[in-house]
């Protein structure tokens, strides 16, 4: 089926009156949080089954009055003093920009909606995402652009999909996920979102400078040639890990659970490191595979109420391709919590030593080799995505999205669908992981995978 999406020209969307002057700062400094993730851009798609009337007006003029209250969302990133050190978001209301879309199909007749059990490959499906959503020029946020890109699309049956594009640096997941919740609160005609927002919060620490360091890494690594996959791990295979732990784990009165995002993490990187190793005549057993996923510090470091700026570590799990391929599941699984655990001693380490072991361990002419061979997995299943609602209900399915273009291989474990059909079929994984050649061996590994 062949699928037209017929766009407007991108509109800039203004706050909708002028920011109060007792609240509005003309510059804002960015955290040590913020700033290795300005110019990196996050994606999500929001999906709706039920019909809005004038979707793409309603939301547009929802976003210009939420603007007032997130008013930084609308301003620009400039550094003060030419010191790229001191980044600061410039509050200047230049605003965001907007697209209204329609497309020439129903839900039903969008296979990104419904995948059941199935694993789906790189087809039209990815092609028709792509046509969903602004993406920036290179994928990547430049100092004048827009901190945030939204489209409407309306679709034939009524229903619609929000795309959404932002610079990650001014909010993380969770920040934009309670934006987008008070543009549905405003929809909604309510008079004001019902939490109050808040950007600068100068309680937070520094983040570790190993971990800046890591981070400053990536942003110079070339982007590699990937594969999208959407693909559904089966509820059967995750509750049956998840049992199989407990039994293992009990131990006198101590009980230890292993949760969902621990078990699909696991599987994930244990069936691409199988993947690799079986279809490449070039694998080493020896070469380091570097697992890491994004975990909420919020609670570490006690944020502000309504803080919507970032706040969240990249926790790391380091092994060799053997160990993770060869293992025994259960021991990954220990290996993620412990990662977890770590989140504390890394944020408020007295020696400030983070990943310098790590960063020390790393041999910069294989870098190649190592980046192909890291994983980064994140879950939006409590980020706050599926609440948002703009008049009719919340979102039928909600997905992290990218391009195939990326530094790192990475995944986005997707909340449930609507009505809790995923929590009897299994969970959405949406997968940037693998190249071409890995395609195969990876959706095998995961079909048969015990």
């Amino acid at each position: 089926m062949s699928v037209v999406v017929k766009k407007t020209s991108p509109v800039v969307v203004r706050p909708s009156e002028p920011v109060k002057k007792t609240t509005n700062a003309t510059t804002m400094k960015l955290s040590s949080f913020d700033v290795d993730l300005i110019d990196r851009a996050a994606t999500a798609l929001l999906v709706f089954d039920h019909p809005l009337h004038d979707a793409a007006g309603t939301i547009k003029i929802a976003l210009s009055q939420a603007l007032v209250h997130y008013y930084p969302i609308a301003g620009r990133i400039v550094a003060v003093d030419d010191d790229d050190d001191e980044l600061h978001i410039l509050c200047n209301g230049e605003g965001v920009a907007f697209v209204a879309a329609s497309a020439d199909c129903a839900l039903k007749d969008a296979k990104f909606i419904d995948r059941g059990g199935a694993i789906e490959t790189k087809t039209t499906t990815t092609i028709l995402l792509d046509e969903l959503v602004v993406f920036y020029l290179g994928d990547r946020c430049g100092p004048t652009d827009p901190l945030l890109l939204m489209q409407v699309t309306e679709l034939s049956c009524g229903g619609f999909v929000l795309g959404v594009t932002w610079s990650h640096g001014i909010a993380d997941g969770t920040g934009m996920a309670q934006f987008l919740q008070a543009v549905g609160e405003l929809a909604r005609r309510s008079p004001s979102p019902s939490i109050t927002p808040v950007r600068s919060d100068d309680s937070l620490p520094n983040l570790p400078p190993s971990l800046t360091a890591l981070m400053q890494l990536v942003k110079i690594l070339e982007p590699l040639d990937l594969t999208c996959h959407v693909i559904t791990i089966p509820s059967t295979l995750t509750n049956r890990i998840r049992a199989r732990f407990l039994e293992n784990s009990i131990n006198g009165d101590d009980v230890v659970f292993c949760t969902m995002f621990e078990a699909i993490v696991a599987v994930l990187w244990q069936c691409r490191a199988r993947a690799i190793m079986s279809s490449s005549s070039t694998s080493d057993s020896s070469s380091l595979s570097l697992l890491s996923f994004p975990a909420c510090a919020r609670k570490h470091v006690r944020a502000k109420d309504g803080y919507y700026g970032n706040c969240m570590t990249q926790q790391l799990v380091m092994a060799t391709c053997g160990e993770v391929a060869n293992a025994n599941t259960m021991d990954l699984i220990k290996m993620i919590k412990r990662a977890k655990d770590e989140i504390p001693s890394l944020l408020f380490s007295k020696n400030g030593e983070g990943y310098d072991h790590l960063l020390q361990s790393i041999d910069m002419g294989q870098i190649g080799r190592i980046q192909y061979n890291s994983l980064n997995v994140s879950s939006w299943r409590n980020l706050g995505f599926d609440e948002a609602d703009f008049g009719t209900g919340t979102p039928a399915k909600v997905m992290g999205y990218a391009r195939p273009e990326q530094s790192l291989p990475f995944c986005v474990i997707s909340p449930p669908c609507k009505g809790g059909k995923e929590d009897v079929d299994g969970t959405v994984v949406f997968s940037v992981c693998v190249m071409e050649e890995h395609a195969d061996a990876f959706l095998k590994e995961l079909e048969s995978f015990t």
